[in-house]
């Protein structure tokens, strides 16, 4: 079976699944329809099947066009003998979470993320609710690309598809027992759901657990998910914020990541959250090897802090699933991005936006302390970020003029004490340059000296 030629030998996947304008390639109907193959064919070789034929959990968010890669995967899974339960819209952890709840031997997630509404993607889940490998993701894409997809199976052997109607009160519970049931009673909540998948659940756990909750951007249309909104946009929740003297919290289009904001408008990312939750587990000795992992993206100052309560800080490429791999592979129990995916492996085999909330929550009671007290403990050094949109990601050490700067900027931030780095973003064409250092100025100069440079040759 062969599938539209201008796609041969392109790689599919990038640093989070297959992610691309919804019905331009890779993300039309047939190319779409042709991976749930692919996928169906891998889970018969590599997979110990319990009862002969491959269960698969599909979820997910609003977008409008998750109804066309929702019918196409469900088609190409079918065709190839696969079962396929149908969620419907929830969070990316609860597919995860429902692999492994259901004894599914994988999941399928339909979401860009925090991308707009016009963007669409697929992230994929083994059946031990971890993302996919690197190397399963290319053997995926060598099938797909392959003759080895004929013949699809007998009409006796196709998969059928099912609407599991309780999954959402299956994650609730799920979430709500990371944290005991603990009572929120007390704490008040603006809640940004983002129009994504977030948009039912959230609200339900946090006010079962009677927190009280103000709810906004929780009436999804197909087209307004993230628009304005969600753990990209936190202005208007951090105003609200600061007027209410409560609490933030906004997810991305699949809330696998948070944002808060705390009492006085402050936005807490995702390196504040993990320093609050290392400073009160680790006299708990709750933290395997006393151990935290984080990207490149994490603050200097986070290492600072992190020492200088007794804890040690592994640090990973861009990518919650390359935080995910060093956790599993040491044994650790705690990680995340900056950006807001935290991992709390005692509960969790991905990045779950509302349990990470609820866990910052359930300390807040238990220390009686305001948010804004507890994101004190560690001091940020001055970041700057420079996203430069790209024609095409040439590799930068190929062009000499953008590496002669880059070895420029680097020898000045080891004279000052700071750091840069410049890399392509994995699912957009986009080259991040990120400078930290102890001088705002300066390093804001060197990071736009780079780009300025990235500009003038790759620049959209």
């Amino acid at each position: 079976m062969k599938y539209n030629e201008c796609m041969k030998m392109r790689k599919l996947f990038g640093t989070d699944g297959i992610r691309g304008k919804a019905n331009a390639e890779p993300m039309t109907p047939i190319t779409i329809l042709g991976i749930g193959q692919a996928f169906a064919k891998v889970l018969y070789e590599t997979t110990s099947l319990k009862n002969g034929k491959p269960k698969i959990i599909l979820g997910k968010d609003t977008r409008i066009s998750g109804y066309i890669f929702e019918t196409a995967l469900t088609s190409g899974l079918c065709s190839m003998g696969v079962d396929v339960y149908l969620i419907g819209p929830l969070p990316t952890p609860a597919i995860a979470h429902l692999v492994k709840s259901f004894g599914a031997d994988g999941g399928i997630m339909i979401t860009a993320s925090h991308n707009p509404a016009g963007d669409n993607g697929i992230k994929f889940f083994g059946h031990d609710g971890y993302k996919l490998s690197d190397d399963v993701e290319e053997l995926i894409e060598r099938k797909f690309y392959s003759e080895e997809l004929t013949p699809l199976v007998s009409i006796e052997n196709l998969g059928k598809a099912y609407r599991i109607n309780d999954a959402k009160g299956r994650y609730i519970e799920f979430a709500k027992a990371s944290i005991n049931n603990v009572s929120l009673e007390g704490v008040s909540i603006i809640l940004d759901c983002a129009n994504g998948a977030a948009y039912d659940v959230a609200p339900l756990i946090f006010s079962e657990l009677r927190a009280k909750v103000t709810i906004v951007n929780n009436k999804p249309d197909g087209f307004n998910i993230n628009k304005e909104c969600g753990a990209l946009h936190p202005e208007k929740l951090s105003e609200e914020a600061r007027k209410k003297k409560c609490i933030g919290l906004t997810f991305d289009g699949d809330a696998d990541r948070v944002v808060m904001v705390d009492e006085e408008g402050d936005v807490v990312d995702g390196d504040e959250i993990l320093a609050i939750v290392m400073q009160h587990l680790l006299p708990k000795n709750k933290v395997a090897g006393r151990n935290v992992v984080v990207t490149t993206y994490s603050n200097l100052g986070f290492d600072d802090f992190i020492k200088s309560i007794g804890g040690e800080v592994s640090r990973v490429e861009n990518g919650d699933r390359y935080v995910i791999e060093e956790m599993r592979r040491k044994g650790y129990n705690l990680g995340g991005e900056k950006s807001g995916h935290i991992i709390f492996g005692d509960y969790t085999t991905t990045g779950d936006g509302i349990i990470a909330a609820l866990q910052i929550l359930r300390i807040m009671k238990e220390k009686n302390m305001r948010l804004h007290e507890l994101k004190q403990c560690m001091k940020k050094y001055p970041q700057v970020l420079i996203n430069v949109n790209v024609k095409e990601k040439i590799p930068l050490h190929e062009i000499d003029t953008i590496n002669d700067v880059i070895k420029k900027v680097d020898n000045r931030m080891t004279m000052i004490g700071g750091r840069a780095f410049v890399r392509y973003s994995g699912t957009e064409n986009v080259c991040r340059i990120l400078a930290e250092g102890k001088n705002q100025e300066e390093i804001s100069l060197l990071a736009n000296e780079i780009a300025d440079v990235i500009k003038g040759h790759l620049g959209a």
